[in-house]
């Protein structure tokens, strides 16, 4: 009676081992398309702001290249001896800004 007790304790144990299996391998493929569908939406809205980010990237560059320009004037219309210093610092952000959209598009693809 052990035997056969065991036996059956067996048969229903492979049954409900082969029902999920079955169940996850029925399943999978089905979430696996939404995780898909749901990566490539996430991956378009993504390279959509950081087109949106690159070009505020260009406009702040060009506000501080206004602001710096006329700080520059400003500096050399007094006859202060740093003009040259504040020219280069100013000059050198927007260059920054500048250069990290124009890579930020170029590695993305944008």
């Amino acid at each position: 009676m052990n035997k056969q007790f065991s036996r059956s304790n067996k048969i229903q144990s492979f049954k409900k081992v082969l029902a999920a299996t079955i169940l996850i391998a029925v399943c999978i493929p089905s979430f696996s398309q939404d995780g898909v569908a749901g990566i490539e939406e996430a991956n378009t809205k993504v390279r959509g702001y950081f087109e949106v980010g690159c070009n505020l990237m260009y406009a702040i560059g060009a506000v501080v290249g206004l602001i710096g320009a006329v700080k520059v004037y400003q500096k050399w219309n007094q006859g202060d001896q740093d003009t040259s210093k504040v020219a280069a610092s100013w000059f050198g952000s927007c260059v920054f800004l500048v250069v990290v959209a124009t890579v930020i598009k170029s590695f993305f693809g944008i």
